[in-house]
């Protein structure tokens, strides 16, 4: 397929004042115990749609991989009580490396996710990873046969390693596909997500680019949405930040911005999926949740990292109304 790729021969020009449609992958906080912390869960969910965001919730961010089917089937009844419908849900197949792609599998899950009110997101898994790239829209236009909206989601493997990025004559293949409305892109690469917003816009505009790029958010001022991890620290701020977009304050979403992503830096290094762990520490020293802990899968930050988190509440605070 040769899909006449319409690639930005320069930086693309900033989209000023448009509005930025925002999403936070929702952590999934534990108790000193170990145990799920279902209130400290819900009240964030709360905040979170208060602020303006949607959540996404049985994402990386809430350690979806590694809960069980029960736990995540739970994790969707809290959110439609604590948030209502229309949130984004992952859908996620319990599969292992060399598997086959699970048509049926994948299909239950995004039911399931539907009869709870949430929209479904497809999860990387092993399955569509072992793909090849010509299969790869054939395999999500099966599994979303009998669902009216969806996002795709690009992960990259430093998330997840079953994680997946497509080819840009994929992404090409994937805006046919009408009950696709969106796709997370988490490659955090830019060039690679700005490509996807040029032929966005050439081929299907009112397609949602959501950047998973923790590392440059600012790639809001060129056309993508997000759905980010990084969100789950403030949405508070976050939605202070589109606010100021969108009414071309351009002054206050710089400031909010470049903080967010001195925060972003800092969480999101390498062993990425730490970034849960600061999450947490910096979710607790706000007030909002009484403990730290994560997923006993999930790498942690050292402590210093708390002193750190503290200085950028602290000056995260003296900015947001």
């Amino acid at each position: 397929m040769d899909p006449g790729l319409p690639l930005p021969a320069a930086p693309p020009l900033l989209r000023r004042t448009r509005a930025i449609r925002g999403a936070a992958a929702v952590l999934l906080p534990f108790d000193d115990d170990g145990a799920i912390d279902w209130d400290g869960f819900e009240a964030h969910l709360v905040r979170i749609g208060t602020a303006g965001l949607l959540p996404a919730v049985n994402m990386d961010t809430g350690f979806a991989p590694v809960l069980t089917a029960a736990q995540r089937a739970e994790v969707l009844q809290v959110t439609r009580g604590a948030f209502g419908s229309g949130f984004i849900a992952g859908v996620l197949v319990d599969d292992h490396p060399g598997a086959a792609f699970d048509v049926e599998a994948t299909r239950r899950g995004v039911a399931e996710v539907t009869t709870a009110g949430g929209v479904p997101i497809l999860f990387p898994s092993f399955g569509l990873a072992g793909l090849g790239e010509a299969d790869v829209v054939a395999a999500l236009d099966a599994g979303t046969a009998d669902c009216d909206a969806a996002f795709a989601f690009e992960l990259g493997t430093m998330f997840h390693p079953a994680g997946r990025i497509f080819s840009l004559a994929t992404f090409a293949e994937l805006l046919e596909l009408p009950q696709f409305i969106g796709c997370k892109h988490s490659s955090l690469q830019r060039g690679a997500e700005l490509d996807r917003l040029a032929l966005r816009d050439a081929r299907r505009p009112g397609f949602s680019v959501m950047t998973g790029n923790d590392l440059a958010i600012d790639l809001v001022c060129y056309g993508s949405d997000y759905l980010l991890g990084l969100a789950t620290f403030a949405p508070d701020a976050f939605a202070q930040r589109d606010a100021a977009w969108a009414a071309g304050d351009e002054l206050g979403f710089l400031e909010l911005n470049d903080l967010l992503q001195y925060l972003g830096q800092l969480s999101f290094r390498s062993p990425v999926p730490g970034y849960r762990h600061d999450a947490a520490m910096f979710l607790q020293l706000r007030g909002h949740l009484s403990s730290s802990t994560t997923h006993p899968s999930s790498p942690l930050r050292p402590e210093a990292d708390r002193e750190l988190l503290a200085d950028i509440l602290r000056r995260l605070e003296a900015l947001l109304r």
